[in-house]
């Protein structure tokens, strides 16, 4: 296996377990902290609020938790599988973000009800969005980061516009013309 792909592995599998680790301790913290009552952070803009729920992120989804933790279960395995592909460091990050918070909440499922029918614990409350967890923060900032790594000229393919550095000659054509020349 060669140094860059072991190395692109360590990335994403040291940042899921950082993020695994991070996310399972707040909401150990979460259910001993604040089942007496939330704590108004930042009054009517943040408050740290035990709650669970049964569907995905942000709360969504609830009547179908199975749907959840079966693309939870899709998702961590395509990754784990091409874990060990060469890759920038920037997609490693985002892909470690996102098995580990998929596996936090896939956790919570596990640990907190019959078969993967758990609810997942949540604990941060904005006001105007969904209570949310930091399974699920990891998972956003890693999809976003994904998305946005996306433009990067490295990651477009081969024989789009702006693939040659200015300057340099035209590739040429089958009959051996460079663009502009004529037969």
């Amino acid at each position: 296996m060669e140094r860059a792909a072991r190395r692109s592995a360590t990335l994403l599998f040291g940042t899921a377990t950082a993020a695994y680790v991070v996310d399972r301790i707040s909401k150990i913290w979460a259910e001993h902290s604040l089942m007496s009552g939330p704590v108004d952070v930042i009054p009517g803009l943040f408050t740290l609020r035990f709650t669970t729920n049964s569907g995905g992120a942000f709360s969504f989804g609830t009547s179908a938790p199975w749907f959840f933790a079966t693309a939870t279960v899709v998702v961590s395995s395509v990754i784990v599988v091409t874990a060990f592909r060469r890759r920038r460091p920037v997609h490693a990050v985002a892909l470690g973000l996102v098995l580990g918070g998929a596996l936090g909440n896939l956790t919570d499922r596990l640990i907190r009800g019959p078969g993967l029918g758990g609810n997942v614990v949540d604990f941060i409350d904005l006001h105007y969005w969904p209570v949310f967890n930091l399974a699920d923060t990891a998972i956003v900032i890693g999809a976003v980061a994904l998305g946005l790594s996306s433009f990067h000229p490295a990651d477009r393919p081969a024989g789009g516009p702006g693939d040659r550095p200015s300057g340099s000659p035209a590739a040429p054509d089958a009959a051996g013309n460079e663009a502009g020349d004529g037969p």
